[in-house]
């Protein structure tokens, strides 16, 4: 079935469901959000640390009924956030699997009405997102393409392709400044050298957009699209 507005396209990533009467405490004790946000919006941007504050995932959660639904990357990478989640459970009420029948389409332009959308809530320019039963609206005129693109130009990293998995902080990643963080909820794992960057301006080296024409001697090139790309650089 096409919709109505057909500049999308599907994004191929992993979705994970989180169900149980525990779900919510469970998540907001380890997230880098505050998972309560959710009662008056309809997405969330959040990261899963390590102990020493080092990313190893990030996300979107929506809601879904009586559960949550994450949104992250494909493959390999949702079996390790499953695995991950699942150390934290304990004696927990809580159901974590994985979701094969859904699937992501992305948006740059107006959504469309024929089907439940959410905007991307770690820019207002990086437009919308739904989550859809497999086989939806498998034409669009939209690319990754486009959608990378200006991803890179406004400095949002795009998971492991720009991020050391248990190296990179949340401040060079610029996860402050996306909406990815809570400094108000309280503790979850990480928390400690995520708001000990953020007081006290710890924060050195950052992602930044450049020209691949044009890359600062000494910066580290990540995710690249075209002309441009993503560059760990230091500042002085």
């Amino acid at each position: 079935m096409l919709l109505k507005n057909n500049n999308y396209f599907c994004l191929g990533r992993g979705l994970v469901r989180i169900a149980g009467p525990d779900r919510a405490e469970f998540l907001q004790g380890l997230i880098s959000n505050d998972i309560t946000l959710l009662t008056r919006e309809n997405a969330l941007y959040a990261c899963l640390l390590t102990p020493q504050g080092k990313f190893l995932h990030d996300f979107f959660i929506t809601t879904d009924g009586d559960a949550f639904v994450i949104d992250c990357e494909p493959g390999d990478r949702r079996d390790d956030l499953i695995a991950r989640l699942s150390t934290y459970k304990l004696r927990r009420k809580v159901e974590i699997s994985p979701v094969d029948d859904l699937h992501i389409l992305i948006g740059l332009d107006a959504p469309p009405a024929d089907i439940q959308t959410y905007t991307d809530p770690r820019h207002h320019d990086m437009g919308w997102r739904a989550i859809v039963p497999a086989g939806t609206a498998a034409g669009g005129n939209s690319t990754f393409d486009d959608w990378d693109y200006r991803r890179i130009s406004l400095g949002i990293p795009d998971g492991s392709r720009d991020a050391e998995i248990g190296v990179s902080t949340l401040e060079e990643l610029n996860i402050p400044r996306l909406n990815g963080i809570s400094f108000t909820k309280g503790c979850y794992v990480g928390q400690e050298l995520t708001a000990r960057m953020q007081n006290r301006g710890l924060g050195k080296r950052h992602l930044k957009t450049v020209k691949l024409s044009d890359i600062p001697d000494g910066a580290e090139l990540r995710s690249s699209c075209r002309d441009i790309g993503l560059a760990l650089i230091r500042e002085a």
